[in-house]
């Protein structure tokens, strides 16, 4: 594909939004930035964190799965669903009742200081790790297919890339961001659905029912698996910790939690939520099915079979929509959708980094109105600067299939913030309040050396079985750090005395 094409799609993608930032920035404020004056339209919301939801991983690192693992990713998109249920009718309306800007309010207002930061602080830990694993892969992306033949470093792509995010979040914030997922959601599922299409075709199956039979028949399209408990894709295993991954990535998630509570309402709020949880069930499938017309293709072809050998699937689709032989059109396609994935997450993280911090631990709020933009402004540049540096390290530190690695950190990042929210929600117990930090750093350190010593674990040679026998540990980590967490939190607390 010519670079003068592929510089051409970037700036012009890249111009559109800084022209929608400043549309939607007239007249901005603060509070337009931190939650958009509450006046987020909610089906506006609910499409734009589509694309939020998804991200860069998805769009390329879910099909890159399809090969080794079929179509087993979709037991973990069935826990999602009942996740985003769960967090529509449990947690939002108490945000709604206390009116928060940052949800780890409730946990000051619940249990006190120490509880409060503790909760923050694992957020900011867990979405500059997941917005930085999102923004390597892209990053990878555009160093392979652009930036690598120019001489260009990948650590300047990496800053380039969270720069121009930079641009157009920087005035508007959480306002701009509704609008621009919106446009990014588009073309990342029109992208997806065109790729379905173009590779369907050029494996002459676009007669009517062609694709999914051949999907079918593809020996790919297994989803269930209840054959083996010890497995990591057994179904109740991936089930459950899919459940417990949006109640944690979503629901005690400060990123997505902003946009929701820029909607008018509870009641608006929750439309949204359903909403979305509904079509991204059917969008995760569409993205399995391409998968295995990509693995399908390059079978034929020998398109990307490189990457296939290597155990570098997470490119697979790169090379096959930026090959020649396929054509300027999908290469195009291929790089607006993956833009488009990759940023509608890591705007709206880098957003709600700024927000976190600026609440949860500098108190921005008993500032006036000109220093709270003062800080504001400076906090987001240097959360910007936090994410290249992670990004960088992670390029470094990290090997393996991208959506597996996010779902095992989310884990033990996410695990404790569930059980400590839980543990507010479900009993009336105190907790003692300085107490909570070391011991919410204390239940993933204990669970990481147990999963280090697990069969697949890092500390466990290929094939061996480890500390449990066969029992592989699956996207239920986070289940278990959250439990283990409720237990600990248990053994720190004293009965409510009632007043």
């Amino acid at each position: 594909m010519d670079t003068t094409l592929i510089i051409s799609v970037v700036l012009g993608y890249f111009a559109v939004l800084v022209g929608i930032m400043y549309y939607s920035s007239k007249g901005a404020t603060n509070d337009t930035f931190f939650l958009g004056e509450r006046k987020s339209p909610w089906y506006l919301v609910a499409f734009g964190m589509i694309g939020a939801s998804l991200s860069g991983v998805t769009f390329i690192s879910v099909p890159g799965w399809v090969g080794a693992s079929g179509f087993s990713y979709m037991q973990v998109v069935f826990g999602y669903l009942v996740g985003y249920i769960i967090v529509a009718l449990v947690l939002l309306p108490i945000y709604y009742k206390m009116n928060l800007t940052s949800i780890y309010g409730y946990l000051q207002h619940r249990f006190g200081y120490w509880s409060y930061k503790t909760g923050a602080a694992f957020f900011l830990l867990s979405r500059i790790i997941g917005a930085s694993i999102r923004l390597l892969l892209v990053a990878d992306v555009l160093q392979e297919i652009l930036l690598r033949q120019y001489g260009i470093p990948f650590e300047a792509t990496v800053v380039l890339s969270v720069g121009l995010i930079w641009v157009y979040t920087n005035r508007g914030g959480i306002k701009t961001i509704i609008w621009t997922d919106t446009l990014q959601t588009a073309f990342m599922l029109f992208a997806v659905g065109l790729a379905v299409w173009i590779i369907g075709d050029e494996l002459q199956l676009t007669e009517q029912g062609g694709i999914i039979s051949a999907i079918q028949n593809s020996g790919m399209a297994s989803i269930l698996s209840f054959d083996d408990a010890m497995s990591g894709s057994y179904f109740w295993k991936s089930f459950i910790g899919g459940m417990f991954i949006t109640i944690g990535m979503t629901g005690l998630d400060q990123d997505m939690m902003q946009k929701n509570l820029s909607c008018k309402n509870v009641k608006e709020s929750k439309k949204n939520m359903i909403a979305m949880a509904l079509v991204l069930v059917v969008v995760n499938l569409v993205f399995l099915g391409l998968g295995a017309l990509l693995f399908m293709y390059s079978k034929q072809t020998g398109i990307g079979a490189d990457m296939i050998v290597n155990k570098r699937t997470d490119l697979l689709f790169s090379s096959i929509a930026m090959h020649s032989k396929t054509g300027a059109f999908l290469g195009v396609t291929f790089l607006l959708g993956l833009i488009a994935a990759a940023y509608s997450s890591a705007d709206s993280a880098l957003t709600s980094l700024t927000t976190s911090l600026s609440f949860d631990f500098l108190d921005i709020e008993n500032k006036t109105s000109q220093d709270q933009e003062r800080l504001r402004k400076r906090v987001h540049i240097m959360m910007s600067i936090v994410l290249i540096l992670a990004v960088i390290i992670l390029k470094y530190t990290v090997t393996g299939n991208a959506i597996w690695t996010l779902i095992k950190l989310a884990g033990f990042t996410y695990g404790p913030l569930i059980g400590l929210f839980f543990f507010g929600i479900l009993t009336k117990r105190k907790l003692k309040d300085r107490l909570v930090l070391p011991v919410s750093i204390l239940v993933p350190i204990v669970m990481g050396v147990l999963w280090a010593y697990s069969k697949g674990g890092v500390l466990v040679e290929k094939g061996v079985d480890g500390l449990f026998g066969s029992y592989v540990f699956g996207a239920e980590l986070i289940v278990y750090n959250a439990i283990f967490a409720f237990v600990a939190l248990w053994g720190i607390s004293s009965k409510s005395v009632k007043k």
